[in-house]
């Protein structure tokens, strides 16, 4: 059941009467209201606790939501339009009659509506009594909501843990072919059905050493059902390294040939995954079609026939089921998070021995975690067991009911372990994860966004009824995210370095359908693209819209939408092309606007009036908006209309990478006061600069801003109202005040891009400074100044008041590291590029308790010697030297690092040897030497002077050396 629409509304309620004291005659109506949406809210959590699966029930969670969401709209509208009337000075208004007409004619439409919301509210409550309320008990709060929710967080290794089990005989297999010199195969099929783990073994190979060692460019690219040429191109493209500005704009003809071209200079292995039939190869087949190569292709994919058709030479590997003992380690993998407690053990013993319990109930259990050999169904099974850990109850009821649901068929058995994951989650979280129907197929989904999009919509609030007042929401909506991956709902893809929670991650395709089929049972949201448009003036109250191929927006008739994310450019490419030629956009692009001739500026005129009718429509018809948020980039127009103040409901407005002609952004932002985030990092085709009145100030509720990578010299942003901003990325001290950041008491992660400098800055007594950050909730700091350097003294004085970063990453010229003592101590992360040091930062640096990164890139540091002593560096994890072009020589003693894992050295094309001390560094486990001399790779590789000194070292990788 949805809770979290109610939740949502009934927190709307809370928060107008906490705001407006005197409800101006529509309080009863208003406690009225939130009478009834706690008795469904309370009918909702007892039906779901009780496992109830009436029919008439069902449908009605659709329209309960519904009525949710209207009753937060007109609450909500009350509180901004009324309640802002008031505090303007509503008293004195009704002197004037015209006034005191308007406000009471919106108070009336007020009431109006609330009354007809509660009425309908009425009418499905008695409708619902009819169907064994009574018996259901639903007379009160329903069940504690302590007991829906784990009590204390517990760690899953199987979260963080690579989970591949019997693959070894197919990774050496497919290897031995790729690195095969001689063979005639260029391109190699894994295949199998859906839940094989085909993905999962190529992602494996493309990480062996001996294939990065082997291969001098490695690129992987999704293809999928929706193969899309010009993105899988420019992916390749842009993990080959060769993609370029220019390549975004040129004709997909030219795309292939430069690929191709590529390919068959250089030996690079190219993963396409999920290729789903030859009609797809076909397409892609132009930029693959160079004949003598030394490149590869690997595909993954459930049909047998494309590797034939893609190479007569190609080869062919059939991935297998897994057999009792590899399905059994891998469940226990998984399901098990502590095996050696007692209670894990009874559990293993449960699972294992048939002589434990009855015949009958073991067989099924057996046949239950056996999966028929499906990796994602047993990993799907045991995540949802996992959750259930230490409780033997709680496995007993798993194991009487999974009968239901599994049948013999492979297929059908995984379809319904999948069906099951969704069916066990507790109410919280399926909002949560039927939110994941808006993102496309292999789409990586950031972390960061999709909570800030949960909070926006009001999925997830601070006010938790579970007991989590204590956390905010981002932290709550953290916490449901990890037991996502905890159920192996989710595939993480990127963690972060310092704190190791998730950065991104992917859904795998079968559980991606299921999600989209269950959120279109619930009409929780509408995929649009091209094909669809006709149909999309039919959804009538439709409140979610997810844009994957462009359309003209115009199709929407849904007045009650609540959000619409862009997946796609601005507008549809073909009508683009007709509205605003290649040859007009590329003229505009490379040339001032006094030079524009005339045609041009016809064709543009026309554009620019396209883009607005778009803008337009959007600001004037769409008024209930909660979220916005584009993702595609493209031409947008001339500039943002100041329509925008109509979208005053907008929590979440995302206009990144959009392209505009102006340079101004509309005042009437300021209008937007419930807004949570805000990104403006948008582009401006001709200036590159981008001016933002200052309006930001009155949107206290701002949690996260995204301000402009350059903004113009005539914006000066006040941000000190701010108070609840936990991201402020691209501030700087010659468009923001710096005095400002003092009042961000809440502020998490801060970047700062461009100029910094302290105004009257005592540089005699660096002490007597005032704090220029004064949150103790500060973890990440960013410095990035590509124009200027910035003062060593005025970085130390920041990074004082900085006392509890875990992350540091600076990327500008500073000449000097501030002394140990300006250092956080919980720093576990560094980054320094192109900072200039002319001293050796290694004997500050080393002294940090807790750094288990550390990247030295580009001109870092320009000296010649670099010395590690002294017991350095006790939990060294990562140490990365790239682009040290002045290092000649790097010193490290015995006990230095002793928990280095991971080495990269690249581009350090001075630097004569390795350190004799990495011959102690036991823990030692990769080696990776990138673009460096020959000389260097001959001494490192087996018989040559210094490979003594990592022979201990089990994967040495050398990637685009000489030689």
């Amino acid at each position: 059941m949805d809770f979290s629409a109610v939740s949502s509304a009934l927190k709307a309620i809370g928060e107008l009467t906490q705001e407006v004291t005197s409800l101006w005659g529509v309080d009863e109506q208003v406690e009225g209201l939130a009478s009834e949406l706690r008795w469904m809210q309370s009918f909702l959590k007892v039906a779901d606790a009780r496992k109830v699966d009436h029919e008439v029930i069902r449908s009605s969670v659709v329209e309960i939501r519904e009525l949710a969401y209207d009753a937060e709209d007109v609450i909500e509208m009350f509180a901004l339009k009324v309640a802002s009337k008031r505090k303007g000075g509503f008293s004195n208004c009704i002197k004037r009659s015209a006034c005191f007409l308007k406000e009471g004619y919106l108070l009336h439409q007020i009431k109006s509506e609330i009354e007809k919301i509660t009425a309908r509210i009425e009418a499905l409550t008695r409708q619902l009594k009819t169907y064994d309320v009574s018996k259901l008990g639903v007379d009160g709060e329903g069940p504690s909501s302590s007991t829906e929710r784990r009590e204390a967080r517990r760690p899953y290794p199987h979260v963080m843990d690579d989970n591949v089990v019997g693959l070894d005989k197919d990774i050496e297999k497919l290897v031995s072919v790729l690195v095969h010199e001689e063979s005639e195969c260029k391109v190699l099929s894994i295949c199998g059905m859906g839940g094989l783990g085909k993905t999962t073994l190529a992602k494996k190979i493309y990480r062996q050493s001996q294939v990065v060692g082997h291969f001098e460019h490695l690129a992987w690219a999704f293809v999928s059902q929706n193969c899309q040429i010009r993105k899988i191109w420019e992916d390749i493209l842009s993990d080959l390294n060769i993609l370029t500005e220019v390549d975004k704009k040129m004709k997909v003809e030219k795309l292939a040939e430069k690929l191709s071209s590529f390919l068959e200079e250089n030996k690079c292995l190219v993963i396409l995954d999920d290729i789903w039939n030859t009609k797809a190869w076909d397409s892609l087949k132009p930029a693959f079609s160079a004949r003598e190569t030394k490149s590869k292709i690997l595909l993954t994919s459930r049909n047998k026939e494309i590797v034939a058709h893609a190479d007569k030479n190609g080869f062919l590997y059939e991935l297998q089921e897994l057999d009792y003992n590899q399905s059994w380690e891998l469940f226990q993998k998984i399901a098990f998070p502590q095996s050696n407690s007692p209670v894990g053990s009874i559990l293993i013993t449960f699972c294992a021995n048939k002589n434990t319990i009855k015949p009958g109930v073991s067989m099924s259990w057996e046949r239950t975690w056996h999966c028929v050999g499906l990796p994602l169904a047993i990993i799907i099974l045991g995540g949802i067991l996992a959750t259930k850990y230490p409780s033997l109850t709680e496995w007993l009821k798993v194991s009487a009911n999974v009968k239901s649901y599994l049948n013999n068929d492979k297929g059908e058995v995984l379809r319904d372990v999948l069906a099951l994951s969704y069916d066990d989650l507790p109410p919280y979280l399926r909002p949560c994860f039927l939110y994941l129907s808006h993102f496309p197929e292999d789409y990586e989904i950031p972390a960061d966004r999709l909570i800030q999009l949960w909070v926006a919509e009001g999925i997830v609030s601070s006010k938790q009824e579970e007991g989590d007042e204590g956390q905010i929401a981002e932290d709550v909506a953290e916490g449901y995210l990890l037991e996502l991956a905890e159920r192996c709902m989710i595939q993480v893809r990127e963690r972060d370095i310092a704190t190791l929670k998730i950065r991104s991650f992917q859904m795998h395709d079968l559980m991606r359908d299921v999600c989209l089929s269950k959120a279109k049972q619930q009409k929780f949201l509408y995929i649009a693209d091209q094909s669809n448009a006709c149909q999309l003036s039919t959804i009538g109250r439709g409140r979610r819209v997810s844009v994957h191929k462009s359309f003209w927006i115009q199709c929407i008739k849904s007045p009650h939408l609540r959000s619409i994310l862009f997946f796609d450019k601005f507008a549809p490419g073909e009508e683009m092309a007709k509205v605003l030629p290649l040859t007009a956009r590329s003229y505009l692009e490379n040339h001032c606007p006094e030079s524009l001739n005339l045609l041009v500026w016809f064709v543009l005129l026309l554009f620019v009036t396209k883009m607005r009718g778009i803008w337009k429509y959007m600001f004037n018809n769409f008024n209930f908006l909660r979220v916005l948020d584009y993702e595609g980039g493209g031409v947008a127009g001339c500039k943002l209309p100041n329509d925008i103040r109509k979208l005053i409901h907008l929590r979440f407005l995302r206009l990144r990478d959009l392209h505009f002609l102006s340079l101004k952004l509309p005042s009437s932002l300021g209008n937007l006061r419930c807004l949570q985030s805000l990104d403006l990092r948008i582009e401006i085709i001709v200036w590159r600069s981008v001016h933002v009145p200052n309006v930001l100030w009155r949107m206290q509720k701002l949690r996260h801003l995204y301000l402009p990578k350059r903004c113009s010299p005539k914006t000066k942003l006040k941000l000190g109202t701010l108070r609840s901003l936990q991201t402020l990325v691209n501030f700087n001290t010659k468009s923001c005040y710096i005095k400002d950041l003092i009042n961000m008491t809440n502020i998490r992660e801060l970047e700062i891009r461009g100029p910094f400098n302290i105004e009257d800055f005592n540089t005699e007594e660096l002490g007597k400074n005032p704090l220029i950050v004064q949150s103790k909730y500060l973890h990440s700091l960013s410095i990035i100044n590509y124009e200027e350097g910035i003062d060593p003294r005025h970085l130390a004085h920041l990074l004082s008041s900085c006392d509890s970063i875990s992350k540091l990453s600076l990327d500008a010229e500073i000449r000097r590291l501030p002394e140990y003592h300006y250092l956080s101590s919980n720093l576990a992360y560094i980054k320094l590029r192109r900072c200039m040091l002319e001293e050796d930062p290694m004997p500050t640096l080393a002294k940090l308790p807790y750094l288990s990164m550390l990247e030295l890139h580009e001109e870092a540091f320009i000296g010649k010697e670099m010395f590690c002593c002294g017991q350095a560096f006790a939990k060294l994890e990562s140490l990365s030297l790239m682009e040290l072009d002045f290092l000649e020589e790097w010193k490290v003693s015995e006990g230095d690092m002793p928990c280095l894992r991971r080495l990269e050295i690249g581009n350090c094309r001075q630097l004569k040897k390795l350190p004799d001390g990495l011959r102690f560094i036991a823990t030692l486990q990769e080696l990776k030497i990138e673009s460096m001399p020959k000389t260097f790779k001959d001494k490192v590789e087996e018989g040559g002077e210094d490979f003594c000194k990592v022979q201990h070292v089990p994967s040495i990788i050398f990637q685009n050396c000489e030689g």
